[in-house]
């Protein structure tokens, strides 16, 4: 599989510790590379939500794109490791070990292998535009509250959505952020705040 030529350790690829009744945000993507932007919405949601740690997802490769360029699994999770310091940040290759390709599968065997948990799915706005086109969206959307953090030139796009639109009566008022990982899905909010113009694709055609 394209991201797996080096061989993550053992230790990447298991469920980062975590307390009883914690609430963690899920945080997925390819971070090929990861930047400034990335963890400006990572430390956004905890701040706003009160999480206890983000779990970086670091996936094997994205079904919706190119893996030409994708780099090793293990070197993105370490570069995960060395933008995201703070001890509340989690950087993992779970869904390498759980073989599993489709957000809404990953979503399904952490529910099931930490009950104890309140999960959030955690994503930047940029992403949700396309986010009907993910497998078993809807199941995502009806199994985890969804936080959505602004991204430069996708505000619109985003509460235009087709997700937006199914589930605006689901959506929290901003000053209510707090309550999400609370909450029975669907629940959704979008928070806004600063802004970085930076997305892996430029950082990529830089290098």
């Amino acid at each position: 599989m394209a991201g797996l030529s080096e061989d993550p350790s053992c230790r990447d690829l298991r469920l980062p510790a975590a307390g009883r009744g914690q609430a963690i945000g899920l945080y997925g993507g390819s971070f090929n590379p990861p930047h400034e932007g990335h963890l400006l919405v990572a430390e956004r949601a905890i701040k706003r939500l009160g999480l206890d740690a983000v779990w970086w997802l670091v996936t094997p490769g994205n079904p919706l794109k190119d893996h030409g360029e994708l780099k090793p699994l293990g070197e993105r999770i370490d570069a995960v490791r060395g933008l995201a310091r703070g001890p509340r940040h989690r950087a993992t290759g779970l869904e390498a070990a759980f073989d599993v390709r489709y957000t809404a599968d990953t979503i399904r065997i952490l529910r099931e292998r930490a009950p104890h948990l309140r999960f959030v799915w955690v994503m930047g706005a940029d992403g949700l535009a396309s986010f009907h086109r993910w497998q078993d969206w809807q199941t995502i959307a009806e199994t985890v509250p969804i936080a959505i953090v602004d991204r430069p030139g996708d505000t619109l796009a985003t509460l235009s959505s087709k997700f937006a639109l199914r589930y605006r009566r689901f959506r929290l008022p901003e000053n209510e952020a707090g309550d999400l990982p609370g909450r029975s899905a669907p629940a959704w909010v979008f928070l806004h705040g600063a802004r970085k113009a930076i997305s892996s694709t430029a950082m990529r055609n830089r290098s």
